[in-house]
């Protein structure tokens, strides 16, 4: 007997967990949303096997459920789930990078066949949507698994084993200690990019030249300022008692830095900026953002030898010329990404059309 699997949710993260589960025979995955295209075009590119606009239909008689919309979102369908009458026990899980608000509501669960065990998935792309998916997307990531106490040690077992076609590395962290980290290396960095941003927008008043020379290190600092307003509204919102409190450090912390400045002292902010580059050069992680570049054009390849090197020959023998090259999202023996970047959006249409025509997917960022 197959498994059955519903996936509320088919953005590029509850798609591509749609499809990395696919690979595996015996699961039936069933896709819920309430956009119709979506779950068109899941159903029509094999990324699930049935199709449901109604989210009772979808969860009764499954064996598990991944939550895979907004926080906000994702705790209203746990609290319309305690209502459904299921007619077997059913291990949940999310996909949400706040686990705390999650979890508080998953604690109140009257339905005592609901094991919730929280998720978090620690991956993502330039692109978005369900056409984006794909099933190597958290391949060699971190997968964050956080149990309540509704579930059981077997209930963290069974749903690891679920997911391991998605090859992720399985982290156990409770929702305090993975907010915290969270906090710190991806929302509360967002809160300073757009900061940022704010800054150079009123300094624009004074320097109208100003956004013409935002480039190199300004934009990468404050790429990630370029997400989705509503979502990361959510994630702050559910993340408030962190992000007040690391904000209160970063003005202890500025305070510092605006000392050193001011007081001109050579040494001591040599030493300031050693520390922090020597503690920056040692992190393990890899760049997974997209930096916005005027004229950016984006393209898979696989992680192997020559990969980089054919894309750019293919496009010098083009009479091409790259300005910019970065590479995103490189896990050692997968897919990766790189960003090329161009003087003029006619060299940009012109690579994307050669590299598709020669079998590269490419994406041109609107």
């Amino acid at each position: 007997m197959k498994r059955k699997i519903a996936i509320a949710g088919l953005g590029l993260i509850g798609a591509s967990i749609a499809k990395a589960l696919k690979t595996i025979a015996d699961n039936y995955v069933i896709g819920y949303d309430i956009d119709l295209e979506t779950l068109q075009y899941a159903k029509a590119h094999g990324i699930i096997d049935e199709a449901k606009t109604d989210f009772t239909a979808a969860v009764c008689q499954v064996d598990y459920l991944i939550l895979a919309a907004p926080i906000s979102k994702s705790i209203e369908l746990l609290a319309a789930l305690d209502e459904i009458q299921l007619s077997q026990k059913l291990i949940v899980s999310d996909v949400s990078s706040v686990k705390q608000s999650m979890i508080t509501a998953a604690n109140q669960l009257q339905n005592t066949d609901i094991s919730f065990v929280g998720g978090h998935p620690m991956a993502g792309s330039h692109k978005k949507g369900v056409q984006a998916a794909k099933a190597h997307l958290f391949e060699n990531a971190i997968y964050v698994l956080t149990p309540t106490k509704h579930s059981k040690e077997c209930d963290v077992q069974s749903l690891k084993k679920l997911l391991e076609p998605t090859r992720s590395k399985f982290l156990i962290l409770d929702a305090k200690e993975h907010d915290e980290m969270t906090g710190v290396i991806s929302h509360f960095p967002h809160l300073i990019a757009s900061s940022l941003v704010h800054q150079a927008k009123h300094w624009e008043q004074t320097h109208a030249y100003l956004p013409s020379l935002a480039a190199g290190g300004f934009r990468d600092i404050t790429r990630i300022a370029s997400s989705n307003p509503i979502l990361w509204q959510d994630i702050f919102y559910h993340n408030r008692k962190k992000m007040s409190l690391f904000l209160e450090e970063w003005i202890t912390e500025m305070k510092h830095v605006k000392n050193l400045v001011e007081e001109n002292n050579k040494q001591e902010m040599i030493t300031y900026l050693e520390t922090a580059k020597r503690y920056r050069d040692g992190l393990g992680t890899k760049d997974k953002g997209a930096i916005p570049s005027y004229y950016d054009l984006y393209v898979d390849i696989q992680d192997q030898t020559g990969a980089l090197a054919h894309v750019t020959k293919l496009l010098a023998d083009n009479n091409i010329s790259i300005n910019n090259i970065q590479i995103l999202e490189i896990r050692e023996g997968i897919m990766g990404a790189l960003r090329l970047s161009f003087a003029t959006e006619k060299l940009q249409k012109i690579s994307a059309h050669t590299l598709n025509e020669s079998g590269y997917e490419t994406t041109i960022e609107k």
